[in-house]
């Protein structure tokens, strides 16, 4: 298995292995950081397989980026492959983590993939608004990954599913003190960085 920071090279690979109707899209990722990827493959769940928890939280990424954003591997996709291409990249990420048995995390991937696509249907034209409360809960949820799940991330998903206004920074407060405590701090404050995600802009009190 690959490093965790050779985790977008390998999904590429993966992909053009697979040789499907996905393979003639797939790219290079170049100077692309699978900063999700890294933070998940260095929390102690992951302990015994980080090149395989950056890589499947990677792939169920680029799947993320197919559906609402822009993807760093499979590129130039039309629109009814794009949501095809995503599709496959979630249940990709959710088959490797069944086959490592963590069942938490199959969970918590499964929540952020409904849960980011109810953000970005409430936020209907306002697709930046929809994107910037998806990234808390990416980070939110990629941190529970790596460490494990806590009352207040629990509580906080709750909040979410009720369309509660707050609940986004619920979430990133939440995954602050977990990774605080599991001594993830750089990796997740990286991570913000790497997807553009900035507390005090994205998330207003």
């Amino acid at each position: 298995m690959s490093s965790p920071e050779d985790a977008l090279t390998a999904l590429a690979a993966q992909l053009r292995a697979d040789e499907s109707v996905i393979s003639p899209q797939v790219s290079d990722p170049g100077e692309a950081e699978p900063a999700l990827g890294l933070l998940a493959g260095a929390g102690p769940s992951a302990a015994d397989a980080p090149g395989e928890y950056a890589l499947l939280v990677e792939s169920v990424r680029e799947g993320y980026l197919l559906h609402y954003g822009e993807p760093r591997v499979v590129v130039g996709a039309d629109a009814d492959l794009a949501l095809l291409a995503g599709d496959y990249l979630y249940a990709l990420g959710l088959e490797r983590l069944a086959a490592l048995g963590d069942l938490e995390a199959i969970r918590e991937l499964s929540d952020l993939i409904s849960l980011s696509a109810q953000l970005h249907d409430a936020s209907g034209d306002e697709a930046t608004a929809g994107g910037r409360a998806a990234n808390a809960l990416w980070l939110a949820s990629v941190t529970v990954v790596a460490s494990g799940s806590t009352p207040d991330h629990e509580q906080g998903k709750a909040a979410l599913r009720e369309g509660r206004p707050g609940a986004p920074l619920a979430l990133w407060q939440a995954a602050l003190r977990t990774a605080e405590q599991a001594g993830l701090r750089d990796r997740l404050e990286r991570a913000a960085e790497a997807i553009g995600f900035e507390q005090h802009q994205d998330l207003p009190a």
